[in-house]
């Protein structure tokens, strides 16, 4: 600002300049915005025209599905379920046993009724055999990590998710998962006590 501009000048210039500023950050915002919005077409022609990573395109077909190379489909193993209640409660499988691909991820479930009218915690440990495929049987969620507090008369559906490794010697063709499930803790004692 000169010495000679009177303050209104000052301020009317600066609104001037401020309204300019302003205009072109608006036209640079919308500017943007259209390029953003043109480079999807833009980039599906280049890639149609160089014949590289097609997006669409009316012929093509579905690409075919993505498959787990760490599963071994050259062999079945059968894993057979057992369940034995040390306690007051019906504990078993829902199925008796299960075809497996090793490698394969493979989801059961155990059910367990509480018979008592109280509130009972108990532990489920897992037995293997033969005992030489327990290094192999991997399980990744199961209700014996930690102990399961049942309520009166509660009956529950405890999963167990697990895979065998596909290491599992060849002349392994059976493997039993058992699980005995006892009461841990004084009887009658809740979890709150």
């Amino acid at each position: 600002m000169s010495t000679g501009e009177s303050p209104e000048t000052a301020r009317k210039i600066a609104n001037r300049l401020n309204a300019q500023m302003f205009g072109k950050l608006i036209l640079i915002a919308v500017l943007m915005f259209g390029f953003g919005y043109a480079l999807v077409p833009m980039y599906r022609k280049i890639c149609e025209l160089t014949g590289s990573n097609v997006l669409s395109t009316q012929e093509s077909t579905a690409a075919p599905a993505a498959s787990n190379t760490q599963i071994d489909t050259s062999r079945y193993v059968t894993v057979e379920f057992d369940g034995n209640a040390q306690g007051p409660w019906r504990f078993r499988p829902t199925v008796s046993s299960v075809r497996v691909h090793p490698g394969e991820l493979t989801h059961i479930v155990y059910e367990v009724v509480n018979k008592q009218s109280r509130v009972i915690n108990a532990q489920a440990i897992p037995s293997y055999a033969p005992q030489e495929a327990a290094g192999y049987f991997k399980k990744l969620e199961c209700f014996c990590f930690k102990q399961q507090t049942l309520g009166p008369n509660e009956a529950r559906q405890m999963p167990v998710a697990f895979y065998v490794d596909a290491n599992l010697p060849k002349n392994v063709t059976t493997i039993t998962l058992s699980y005995t499930f006892f009461e841990v803790g004084l009887p009658g004692k809740t979890a709150s006590q």
